[in-house]
């Protein structure tokens, strides 16, 4: 879920009565779909495989052609612009990025702006801009080809192409459903994190509830042919799902899912101490004996947290980088069911936390989290009729 402080720069889009007959079919893929998209706001279509969210969303850049119905973006008839030029001024991307295998990355963010003959230097500039924006160095990774990288980092790499030409809409089709968890949550915050600050209309595909909740303003839960069986902010899906189909995708344990609805920015941070990789050893045993922790959070040059070293293991250690253990981050753009995930899985009991920058910004612990569960849910009673039990 956004919340942006752009003034948006997305279009409304609106779908009336849009349907979708495949050649040869008697049935429709999408029947009489009608949804409104506010300027600005992330929608997420969440259904089963095969109800028709992707052919709904593909119908809006006519990657897929509508058999009938009226698709407007902005105050424009999608219907009446040429396919071509249409998806030139829509965003788009997809699982596993879809990048051009035989282009270097510069030349796969650069595609569209240079079929809409922008100047070789404009294009330079924006590929370094938008590579730059989604935490890419442009000097380490614009003359790579895509095998070079790995697939959170194409992923990024993808996502800056669809938004090149600085379209006002952006349409993601899954787009990190190949790649690993933590990868995965990453790629979710960074793109909370650009929504922010560009505030762009974008419509996302998942079949994944959570990632639904984490990222949209809207959620529309799709049935068979892309019927529309609830459409709301996630926070009253979550609360009062419309029928036991829409329940069935909010599963058990909704007041546990409604730590993706709040963010580790809405929580307080708690400070801990922190050294630099290359400090001494001693002065990592002082910090440590001036604090009432067993552990500190090694951060490299640029304040970024790198790994974390435990007390006990400095006794006979020659330098901290030799006793350093591995270290998985959330950042201020995390849903808090991304924080605890963390602190499940590491053995110190707490998610370090990173803000601007990815420089480290403090810690959180369980009791933060028990505090947050207890207030979601003295929230939701306050607003539950009498009689009805809170999920």
């Amino acid at each position: 879920m956004t919340d942006s402080s752009a003034s948006p720069s997305g279009v409304r889009i609106q779908l009336d009565h849009v349907s979708k007959v495949y050649p040869g079919s008697t049935q429709p893929a999408v029947d009489d779909v009608s949804l409104d998209i506010p300027a600005g706001e992330v929608v997420v279509f969440v259904g089963p495989s095969g109800c028709g969210k992707t052919t709904t969303m593909r119908m809006i850049n006519r990657l897929s052609e509508p058999t009938s119905g009226k698709i407007l973006i902005g105050d424009k008839d999608a219907l009446s612009i040429k396919p071509t030029e249409l998806r030139r001024s829509i965003g788009y991307s997809i699982q596993q990025a879809g990048l051009f295998p035989h282009m270097t990355i510069r030349q796969n963010v650069g595609l569209v702006p240079g079929l809409l003959k922008w100047d070789r230097k404009r294009i330079a500039d924006r590929v370094d801009e938008l590579l730059d924006l989604v935490g890419l160095d442009p000097g380490q990774y614009a003359d790579r080809y895509p095998r070079q990288l790995s697939g959170g980092q194409q992923q990024r790499v993808g996502v800056a192409r669809a938004l090149a030409a600085d379209p006002p809409v952006l349409l993601m089709d899954e787009p990190f459903g190949a790649v690993d968890p933590i990868t995965r949550s990453s790629l979710q915050d960074e793109l909370l994190r650009l929504q922010s600050e560009l505030g762009k209309t974008i419509v996302f595909v998942t079949h994944d509830f959570g990632e639904a909740v984490k990222l949209g303003d809207r959620i529309a839960v799709l049935g068979p042919k892309s019927a529309v069986l609830q459409y709301d902010a996630p926070q009253v899906i979550l609360s009062n799902p419309a029928d036991d189909t829409v329940a069935g995708f909010v599963g058990s344990g909704a007041s546990l899912r409604q730590l993706g609805l709040l963010r580790v920015k809405d929580v307080e941070l708690r400070p801990h101490p922190s050294v630099h990789v290359d400090d001494d050893v001693e002065s990592v045993r002082n910090v440590l004996a001036d604090s009432e922790f067993d552990w500190v959070v090694v951060l490299d040059s640029r304040d970024r947290p790198v790994s974390w070293v435990r007390e006990s293991r400095l006794a006979h250690a020659a330098d901290v980088a030799s006793v350093a253990e591995s270290l998985d981050v959330v950042s201020t753009q995390s849903t808090l069911e991304d924080a605890l995930e963390a602190i499940l899985a590491e053995q110190h009991a707490s998610a370090v936390v990173t803000g601007s920058g990815n420089r480290y910004a403090g810690v959180v612990t369980l009791d933060t989290l028990i505090d947050a569960i207890t207030r979601l849910r003295d929230e939701a009673l306050a607003h539950t009729p009498a009689g009805e039990a809170v999920p």
